[in-house]
């Protein structure tokens, strides 16, 4: 019994898999930025958002333990992913190649972006996570949907509160950075509500197949990685 608790199943890979291959495409699709209306958008807002998705339906099914190894793969990763790109942004090319400056536009992430991104990405993950265990435990099974919209609200507040100020402040003027972090927040959150009917077939198929957890007796401390 021990046994099976601490392993994951098949399904549970798949999910971390596209969680770690979302984290990584946010990187890269990052460097495209395009308007929508009066709206300057990246990328990677096509494909973050989906993080949370997973983040939200794992907890749901598998519970804030395998939510918190999902987090710190994720995280470990996309630090490997920044760090060898960066490696390489840093060699010198050929004499006969001519795209360093392509390359440095994808790959030469500042370290001062890089280390708010992770910071911000661990912030908002566990702040998704705990709100979707905390919630389940008082409300069962019922209102997921209430559970994944103000669980998205609660980890990209804080995740928008940690980036733009570290990433962007003395860059971008101070009385913008308000109107940035609330319009990613709420772009995000749009983006969780209109994925929403998918999430709850998706949720509702895991749980078939998987069973669903409660955590009772689950220990929040975001470093006990292996306690699974």
């Amino acid at each position: 019994m021990e046994t099976k608790h601490q392993s994951v199943s098949v399904l549970f890979m798949l999910f971390s898999i596209l969680f770690c291959v979302c984290l990584i495409s946010a990187n890269l699709l990052e460097t495209k930025q395009f308007e929508i209306g009066p709206i300057s958008l990246t990328g990677g807002l096509i494909v973050f958002p989906v993080s949370y998705i997973i983040n939200d339906c794992v907890c749901e099914v598998w519970g804030y333990r395998k939510t918190r190894l999902l987090i710190w793969t994720g995280f470990a990763m996309n630090f490997f992913f920044v760090a060898v790109g960066a490696l390489c942004d840093a060699i010198p090319g050929a004499s006969y190649w001519h795209n360093e400056e392509g390359f440095h536009s994808i790959f030469g992430l500042a370290p001062r972006i890089a280390a708010a991104s992770f910071v911000a990405f661990i912030v908002g993950s566990f702040a998704n996570a705990y709100v979707m265990s905390r919630m389940k435990l008082h409300d069962g099974a019922k209102h997921f949907s209430a559970r994944a919209i103000l669980s998205t609200v609660a980890g990209e507040s804080c995740d928008s509160i940690i980036f733009f100020p570290l990433a962007l402040g003395g860059v971008v003027p101070l009385e913008a950075l308000p109107g940035m972090m609330v319009g990613q927040v709420i772009l995000k959150t749009v983006y969780e509500i209109i994925a929403l009917p998918i999430t709850i077939r998706v949720v509702k198929m895991l749980k078939q197949h998987e069973g669903e957890v409660y955590d009772e007796d689950v220990d929040y401390n975001i470093l006990k990685v292996f306690n699974l």
